[in-house]
């Protein structure tokens, strides 16, 4: 009988045994099919990874913890309890773990496994930790860089981790220069994109930079974690990021007030039929327009509003952008026909081609990017760092806006410089034109005042403070953000003060030019 029962128990000991090896070898398996360059779709990335997960959470092994390793995956499980006291992984403590790769850690708090515990007393919890030494299964739409092409994964059990009191650190070490680049922290959204099977957020974590040479990441939950990197200018100091805020949000709101007023002066003016009248009710519609849609973008958080509403506030405010450029080239290019070529030139539809062009053309950019790769729209994030003795940290904000680098480049940057410069070169003629004009005239001292306030109105008129934008680079960053805020975010209030001191002169011109034929019939 003993005899029996040995054989029995050798016998499921080798079955054990058997049944560890094959599941040991298809873990190895599928991590060594996730690494195929060809024939790897979309929906099998995401089954394969999934099945990967699973497997690990469920594969039977001896001792505490397992680790396997191919060419470029890395996974380990951990045997976890209620009274689990924190775990810290570094790549240096790994027996395994490749001395090409770049050196990266984890640190998962105590409470981890708090909840799991009260809800109920599991005999055991299943930590699973993955290592992807390779970008390739998490590209999004944008086909972001990430900092060393890592992307850190974690999981605990069948249960969704989320809202910890204190962060899992994930650190990120690296041995080149980050020099024009913003790196932020972020985790794999699920779900969050259109051609890929996910996207890039930062929600839920912070960055920190101790050193030169390390990124390390805050996280209030489990996922996949990697560090992004993006083209930026020079870091603006945190400190900052207030008075910006506010400025810009006085700035609009006295801009849309003094916008509307102008319309609806505009709307009741004798002077309707008046092209030039209405070129400049457009110029205001789209300010206005402008600035309702940043006030939007910038106090509606993006990671507090769905993808589909930030993807259209994000289109929306590059629109009118776009149109707003637009009808300043356009206050150019009539200023032009009106001192240049002739002083009644005559445009059949004129008004309605002007249009058509500030209205129109943009609308079709904004409609073809849509079409061709919506994606281009979407949350765009803003750094600030704040240095401390134990190095820099920076602060993310996001806004819904251009967010592929190359569509601001060209349709931010390039139209806006366009029309700076042709708004420059029609200032500086018109400004050419007018000490002509005056040089003939004997007497300087009476248009004094007025040449002064023609030369600021047409500035404004022209929008040449936007050209500030080009001047975002070394000593002259500072100044030129509070300069570039404060004059653009007024811009809707100095146009209004051009359009009350135009509807004052002419006001006062006609009233003159009435008592003058009033007199020349009383002497008659």
């Amino acid at each position: 009988m003993d005899a029996h029962r040995s054989l029995s128990f050798c016998l499921c000991l080798l079955a054990a045994q058997s049944i560890q090896a094959e599941t040991l070898s298809e873990l190895l398996h599928l991590m060594k099919r996730l690494e195929r360059p060809f024939g790897r779709t979309l929906s099998s990335r995401v089954r394969h990874i999934h099945r990967l997960e699973e497997m690990l959470l469920n594969a039977s092994f001896r001792g505490h913890n397992l680790t396997l390793q191919t060419n470029s995956i890395q996974s380990l499980v951990f045997k976890l309890g209620c009274n689990f006291p924190g775990l810290s992984l570094s790549s240096a403590t790994l027996t395994n773990a490749s001395q090409a790769w770049a050196p990266h850690a984890m640190q998962f708090p105590a409470e981890l496994t708090q909840k799991a515990c009260v809800t109920s007393r599991p005999a055991e919890l299943r930590l699973i930790r993955i290592y992807f030494f390779t970008a390739d299964l998490f590209q999004d739409d944008s086909n972001s860089s990430l900092l060393n092409n890592y992307v850190l994964g974690a999981q605990l059990d069948h249960r969704p981790v989320n809202n910890l009191q204190k962060p899992v650190n994930i650190s990120f070490w690296h041995n080149q220069s980050l020099e024009g680049y913003t790196v932020t922290c972020v985790f794999w959204k699920e779900g969050a994109a259109e051609r890929s099977w996910g996207a890039w957020s930062p929600e839920g974590c912070s960055t920190e930079q101790p050193s030169p040479s390390q990124v390390l990441c805050h996280c209030h939950h489990l996922t996949y974690f990697a560090v992004l990197m993006q083209l930026s200018a020079d870091p603006v100091p945190a400190e900052l990021q207030v008075p910006l805020e506010y400025i810009s949000l006085v700035g609009c709101s006295i801009s849309i007030v003094a916008s509307l007023l102008a319309i609806l002066l505009h709307a009741h003016s004798r002077k309707q039929s008046d092209s030039i009248s209405r070129i400049h009710v457009n110029l205001h519609g789209s300010v206005l327009l402008l600035n309702v849609t940043f006030l939007l973008s910038s106090q509606m958080a993006p990671l507090t509003v769905p993808r589909s509403v930030c993807l259209v506030l994000a289109a929306t405010l590059h629109y009118a952008l776009l149109s707003c450029l637009t009808w300043m080239a356009i206050e150019g290019f009539n200023l032009y026909l009106l001192l240049g070529r002739v002083y009644n030139v005559y445009i059949h539809r004129y008004l309605l081609k002007l249009c058509v062009l500030g209205w129109g053309f943009p609308a079709l950019l904004v409609l073809f990017l849509l079409v061709v790769k919506s994606s281009v729209y979407g949350p765009r994030e803003i750094s600030f760092f704040n240095s401390q003795e134990n190095g820099t940290t920076f602060q993310n904000v996001s806004m819904c806006w251009v967010s592929s680098p190359t569509v601001h480049r060209v349709l931010v940057m390039g139209y806006g410089g366009l029309t700076s410069l042709f708004n420059l070169v029609v200032l500086a003629w018109a400004l050419w034109i007018l000490c002509r004009l005056r040089a003939r005239e004997k007497a300087l001292s009476p248009w004094a005042y007025r040449d002064t306030v023609m030369v600021l109105g047409l500035t404004v008129l022209l929008g040449t403070t936007w050209a500030l934008a080009f001047f975002s680079i070394s000593v002259f960053l500072l100044p030129q953000l509070f300069l570039f805020t404060i004059f653009n975010s007024l811009y809707g209030f100095f146009l209004f003060l051009w359009f009350c001191s135009q509807r004052h002169y002419s006001e006062a011109k006609a009233k003159a030019e009435k008592e003058a034929v009033s007199s020349s019939q009383m002497t008659h």
